[in-house]
């Protein structure tokens, strides 16, 4: 079985938080946020670059923004193998946990 890395659960789980808002930076800062970690954009590049490759993950350019330069944000929507892959790690996880006594810092 071929599990994600704990880097691309998380950046998968932020795509599908930000849904039609997911692009690097946005994507960048609710990492983040998310995670109490400064997270650069090479980061969330290079990982989301492999996600593609391994069809988890879809692009699609947005409009040209003046404030941009007139160059287009670049999108990141999850594929149907990008959903499941994520639905086979929650259930690892949920396996894993279940009848696990409660940790205490």
């Amino acid at each position: 079985m071929n599990l994600l890395s704990r880097t691309e659960e998380i950046l998968l789980l932020v795509v599908w938080r930000l849904q039609d808002r997911a692009y690097g930076i946005s994507i960048r800062d609710e990492a983040s946020k998310s995670t109490g970690t400064k997270w650069s954009l090479g980061a969330v590049y290079a990982p989301l670059h492999r996600l593609e490759k391994k069809g988890l993950v879809h692009t699609r350019n947005g409009d040209p923004s003046p404030e941009r330069g007139g160059r287009a944000k670049v999108y990141y929507e999850l594929t149907p193998k990008g959903r499941n892959a994520l639905l086979k790690v929650k259930l690892v996880h949920e396996t894993l946990w279940t009848g696990i006594q409660a940790l205490t810092v």
